[in-house]
């Protein structure tokens, strides 16, 4: 005799909330693994992105050429950066987190070592509007798989430690131009950058898997679900379906127009504002910062350091604001920074660089810390904010957003370093980061501290 439906339904396994097994779940060693390999990913980002600032002014003594002949190439990256993140946000949501990492990675590994082999400022261009569409693709990527690999109680801090390697990147890159370019000029400081990153791509097909709260809404990965929640040590059955309350409240519909339902309309025009205004702020310092410290009489070297230096503070920064955000929320720290980056900057107009140089460059670290601080914790806005079907595109978008800022930075710097020189330069830093203020100060929801946390698990 067959067995009757309800039987059947007896016996079928109870279906698995993936969102809740994972964030009242343990952090596991699996799971630390992979959010360090998506903080490896933004690592090379921010090596690769930032080894131009370093090599412009070797570039321009080689070519001979005026900075502002080289404000194509800075503009082509940061346009390919912008179009990189908008397109691979949509991506990630349709294919997987997965393969968005790797291909990012990929994409600017084998761009910028082709960067060395340039014979012109068109070539340049180009290829760095093509390492650009991977450096873009790789932040939005990259930190929602953090995310989502993540328990909510964690998840501020682990994706702050994948967003600070930005400037640990760029910090990194600092201390490999200034062994390579002795040696080895402009042209090996690529061709070496971009191979490492080609070798690192390579590891993460080997080694990192597909986001879980992705494969839950798609049932025929299920299997390769399953087989992923028994490596981060959750035990599932075999045949049980899954499903994630935290979304089913939402609408099933992606794309970009539900960044602007659900009341989220507000908050989503505030944070493309802050990330605006703060891309301009940090890419005016990694593409333009050692050449204005040139234009103000330093040596390459001294004007190399001053961006490492600005890099080493975003690190102590960007750590600094995620413990302070897990402990008050993400308002007041945020604020905090944004009139301390203010402040920085406009302190330093005073500072004659030649004279106090060493106080400059301390200063230029202080400042590192407020803004990177603010742009690091962005994306943990962005991923408390949106829900797992449009985190992608909504964090994608802000950052796209924001780098229409940063290709403004490639013109705002060569223009106001030629007309004002290093006091012009401070003065348009200290005004973008109090726009970031007035922008976060408007934002209707920011993460809150822990004793108010009922909502996070719900944004989760």
């Amino acid at each position: 005799m067959s067995a009757s439906p309800r039987d059947m339904a007896a016996t079928q396994p109870a279906p698995i909330d993936i969102g809740q097994l994972l964030d009242l779940g343990p952090f596991t060693g699996t799971q630390k693994l992979i959010v360090a390999l998506a903080a490896l990913s933004i690592l090379m980002d921010g090596f690769d992105g930032q080894l131009i600032g370093y090599a412009i002014p070797s570039i321009l003594k080689d070519w001979g050429v005026t900075r502002a002949a080289l404000v194509p190439v800075v503009a082509a990256g940061l346009v390919g950066m912008g179009l990189g993140s908008a397109s691979a946000g949509l991506f990630a949501d349709r294919f997987g987190r997965r393969w968005a990492v790797i291909a990012s990675v990929l994409v600017f590994g084998a761009a910028t070592s082709c960067i060395g082999l340039a014979q012109d400022i068109a070539g340049l261009a180009g290829l760095r509007f093509l390492a650009g569409l991977g450096i873009g693709g790789a932040l939005p990527s990259s930190t929602t798989l953090s995310a989502e690999f993540t328990p909510a109680r964690l998840r501020t801090m682990a994706v702050t430690f994948t967003i600070v390697c930005v400037p640990l990147g760029g910090m990194l890159a600092g201390v490999f131009a200034g062994v390579v370019l002795p040696l080895y000029g402009w042209r090996g400081l690529f061709e070496v950058g971009g191979l490492v990153a080609i070798v690192f791509g390579i590891v993460l097909i080997l080694t990192l898997p597909e986001s879980p709260r992705f494969l839950a809404r798609r049932s025929q990965r299920w299997p390769e679900l399953r087989k992923l929640m028994s490596r981060i040590s959750r035990v599932v059955s075999y045949n049980a379906p899954f499903f994630d309350s935290v979304e089913q409240g939402a609408l099933q519909r992606q794309g970009f127009a539900q960044l602007f339902s659900a009341g989220r309309a507000r908050d989503t025009l505030a944070i493309w504002c802050a990330f605006f205004m703060s891309l301009l702020s940090v890419y005016s310092a990694f593409s333009w910062l050692p050449t204005m410290l040139s234009s103000a009489g330093l040596s390459v070297a001294v004007a190399g350091s001053g961006l490492t230096l600005y890099n080493l503070g975003g690190v102590v920064g960007a750590l600094g604001c995620a413990v302070a955000t897990t402990r008050f929320g993400s308002r007041w720290p945020m604020l905090i920074c944004c009139l301390g980056a203010a402040l920085s900057a406009g302190l330093l107009i005073n500072v004659d660089g030649r004279q106090n140089t060493n106080l400059l460059l301390l200063g230029l670290g202080v400042h590192g810390i407020f803004v990177n601080a603010v742009q690091s914790t962005l994306y943990s806005l962005c991923a408390f904010l949106y829900p797992t079907d449009i985190r992608a595109t909504g964090t994608a978008s802000a950052l796209a957003f924001g780098r229409l800022g940063a290709i403004l930075s490639a013109f705002t710097g060569a223009v106001v370093i030629t007309a004002g020189g290093a006091t012009a330069f401070l003065g348009m830093l200290c005004a973008a980061m109090l726009l970031v203020f007035a922008a976060l100060a408007l934002l209707a929801h920011h993460v809150p501290p822990p004793q108010r946390d009922r909502t996070l698990a719900a944004r989760s």
